[in-house]
């Protein structure tokens, strides 16, 4: 009897312990499963679109983090996010930056969006050739950027290139970055300047590189046209460039017409039809390609040029060759127009004068896009 008694404790126990054991492995399933259904399940939907933006500032911890997601929407607890974070290490991994998460993203999803740093990337563009004025436009409609530019910065400091921006970046800031960018691209450039540039400084060489930029939209064609503006000025002649005529007008904001015959002959600090040599300050901010073209000319003894039709330009090394190209192009334009062919005219005498050949103040001059029309 004492025998069968502890047997039967013994077995009572063993019940017990059995019980207790399934007991506590079906909470620990059931606690695992709401975990997992917590980290890995649907989050929150967005309030608004498809995508929740939101905006970690630098130096954020984790509770000031999940603080923000949880306003945003993006969380349900912060008290959770927390502990995945920590639990999962995340807590030391995660990145500032603009974030767009997807309606329904799951806490898991959140916490490797942020750790894995993929943050929505903005970009803003000068195009070379592009005034500082036209840059302080473009940086004015990016909605991601802040505050104002107090002044315009000088014509040429500013280098054209692709720049990557955050939300709440300054356009102060941008201009900066466009500025050292020149001068440092700059100060390499003109270290590998070659014996045959005309120019004496590196401020020389941005004024006639802005020229050169705003000459042609062919990049093959910025060393020909280098090497046309070179030959000019050793020889003293005047650089006679449309692009220079409209800066002086409009100080880098586009002419939206052609030229008038008394805007050709207006005197203005830039108009290299009425002044002899370069003007004083550049008319845009011009790219690599031009100023290495100022800096390493090429051996060309083309004095002029002028539009050939195709977007690109012929180019001559005597008034007389010249003037059969002008010729050309003019029967193009006429051709363009639907106007019959016009008589060949008579050279012209004196290779210096002012070739144009407007009637009236009220007639234009048209310049194709990235070239110019006058006779040079």
């Amino acid at each position: 009897m004492f025998g069968r008694g502890r047997v039967e404790k013994r077995s009572g126990l063993t019940v017990t312990l059995l019980t207790a054991s399934a007991t506590f492995s079906l909470f620990l399933i059931a606690a695992l499963a709401i975990v997992w259904g917590v980290y890995y399940g649907p989050g929150p939907g967005a309030r608004q679109g498809d995508r929740t933006v939101v905006t970690l500032a630098s130096g954020s911890g984790v509770s000031a983090i999940a603080a923000q997601l949880k306003a945003a929407g993006v969380i349900r607890s912060t008290d959770l996010f927390k502990a995945a974070a920590t639990f999962t290490g995340a807590d030391r991994k995660l990145r500032a930056g603009e974030y767009e998460v997807p309606s329904g993203t799951s806490l898991g999803g959140v916490l490797k969006l942020l750790v894995e740093g993929r943050v929505v990337r903005h970009f803003v563009t000068l195009p070379e050739g592009w005034s500082s004025a036209q840059a302080l436009d473009i940086l004015a409609k990016e909605p991601v950027l802040t505050g104002t530019v107090e002044t315009t910065p000088e014509e040429g400091s500013l280098w054209p290139d692709t720049y990557e921006i955050a939300r709440g970046d300054t356009r102060q800031s941008v201009i900066d970055r466009m500025q050292r960018a020149a001068n440092e691209n700059l100060r390499l450039l003109w270290a590998q300047r070659g014996p045959g540039t005309v120019v004496r400084n590196p401020e020389e060489a941005v004024i006639l590189a802005s020229i050169v930029e705003k000459e042609t939209g062919l990049a093959a064609e910025r060393p020909r046209v280098a090497a046309v503006f070179s030959n000019r000025l050793r020889q003293g002649m005047r650089l006679e460039s449309d692009p220079t005529i409209v800066y002086g007008l409009t100080q880098g904001r586009p002419l939206g017409r052609g030229i008038r015959r008394s805007e050709l002959q207006r005197e203005t600090a830039w108009n290299t039809y009425q002044i002899d040599g370069l003007p004083p300050t550049p008319i845009a901010n011009p790219g690599k390609d031009a100023l290495q073209a100022v800096l390493n000319p090429p051996a060309e003894q083309a004095l002029f040029f002028v539009a050939d039709g195709s977007g690109g330009h012929a180019f001559a090394a005597t008034y007389e060759e010249h003037l059969r190209n002008v010729a050309r192009w003019r029967q193009i334009e006429r051709q363009k127009a639907g106007l019959p062919p016009e008589a060949p005219a008579p050279a012209a005498p004196d290779a210096s004068a002012a070739p144009m050949t407007a009637p009236s103040d009220q007639a234009t001059i048209t310049l194709p896009a990235g070239a110019t029309q006058g006779l040079r």
